[in-house]
């Protein structure tokens, strides 16, 4: 049997004499070279004859690399199957490494969005508020001080409220304070999702949302559980061990990685805001949708309200920024400022009803009537398409 093969500088056959292209003493040298390869390669051919060995795949390439095929040496039973490679959704490796990070981040927006529709999930009221503090024991309003926001571990004792120290008279005196807060916060989202439950749709509305921890987070998916209705719990990924809220229904219970992911949901579906007292996450959260609201982001009207009056004019006065023209004068009608679940209810009715309800009971009486186009001055600007839930949702341009 003849092999040819082809390097280079020309042609040889398995004897090694050139058949083409020889020429230089440097061209010599080399096929010398490859004299010896090609007397080592035959032997080695009449060994694995011996023994069975189709050599038929083993080629020469143009860069004189041989270039394995589909046969390992050895006997055929005794070579070891590959592995089936996984699949490329099913490659942990992959899904979890820099590369599959674009999967990560559109994963926390469709999945997420499958489940709301779902769930039949149409808007929500989002409740912001402290994840650091929780109630002890509701009857006598104490307080308990976590670890870390998220956190399940309790802060440590020099921390909590109490007299031996200056920070714990500190924190006793607002134990009451921040015990009402949760109370507050407790019955707001029962009474908002009593209401809503008796709103006329196929879908669910207003549905109380919060980032599912403890704190105000607890109390506002409690309310809404204790009303009997549906409550949204999105919980982050943080460093240290934490855990929903109970009172969060199952199916609508979501934790993200991304926080960019979690805050576009909150805004996402929000007809409504409802900001209690807290610390940075909270002005964080607050100020964001504040901001998109100011620059007309928001493909949605939004009512805000800021509950504890107290509590948050002594952390930041808006006048002086009204003062030194850092916002407009109207920038303060963003949001309003409510002191009991009772008035807040009122704000937060109110609003959604001028909003969203008076605007799709007119939308669809004149649809019903079949008396002409939906016109703008009938919607003021807003589209069936506005009302049919965050499938189709979209941000303002």
């Amino acid at each position: 049997m003849k092999t040819r093969f082809t390097i280079g500088i020309g042609e040889m056959n398995e004897q090694g004499i050139g058949t083409k292209g020889l020429g230089t003493r440097e061209q010599d040298v080399r096929l010398s070279s490859l004299d010896t390869r090609a007397a080592t390669d035959a032997s080695a051919a009449s060994s694995d004859a011996k023994v069975g060995v189709d050599n038929s795949a083993m080629q020469f390439s143009p860069s004189n690399h041989l270039v394995p095929g589909p046969c390992i040496p050895g006997k055929p039973s005794e070579q070891t199957p590959l592995a089936i490679a996984p699949l490329a959704y099913e490659n942990s490796g992959f899904l979890n490494s820099a590369d599959g990070r674009l999967i990560r981040i559109v994963s926390e927006y469709m999945e997420p969005l499958a489940r709301f529709r779902r769930e039949q999930i149409q808007d929500t009221v989002v409740f912001f508020g402290s994840a650091r503090f929780r109630g002890r024991e509701e009857a006598d309003h104490e307080l308990e001080l976590l670890e870390n926001t998220g956190s399940k571990e309790p802060a440590p004792s020099h921390e909590q409220p109490g007299s031996e120290t200056e920070l714990q008279r500190k924190r006793a005196e607002a134990a009451v304070k921040m015990a009402r807060y949760y109370e507050d916060a407790r019955r707001l989202s029962g009474l908002l999702t009593n209401w809503a439950k008796q709103i006329p749709s196929r879908r669910s509305r207003f549905v109380v949302t919060s980032g599912g921890g403890p704190g105000i987070m607890e109390a506002a998916n409690r309310g809404a559980y204790e009303a009997g209705g549906k409550t949204i719990g999105m919980n982050i990924r943080l460093p240290f061990e934490q855990h929903p809220n109970p009172y969060i229904t199952p199916a609508l219970n979501f934790e993200f990685h991304y926080f960019f992911m979690r805050k576009l949901w909150f805004a996402y579906l929000a007809k409504a805001l409802v900001v209690f007292p807290g610390g940075f996450g909270t002005l964080d959260e607050m100020f964001e949708i504040l901001t998109l609201a100011q620059t007309h982001k928001l493909a949605n009207k939004i009512t805000v309200v800021v509950y504890g009056s107290d509590y948050w004019k002594k952390v930041f006065n808006l006048d002086a920024l009204v003062d030194t023209g850092a916002i407009s004068p109207k920038d303060i009608e963003l949001f309003q400022f409510a002191d009991t679940p009772e008035q807040a209810f009122e704000l937060l009715r109110a609003g959604l009803t001028e909003n969203y309800l008076n605007a799709e009971a007119a939308a669809g009486a004149l649809v019903a009537s079949q008396t002409g186009p939906v016109g703008e001055d009938v919607l003021a600007g807003w589209s069936l398409e506005d009302f049919l839930g965050p499938e189709i949702a979209k941000t303002s341009k």
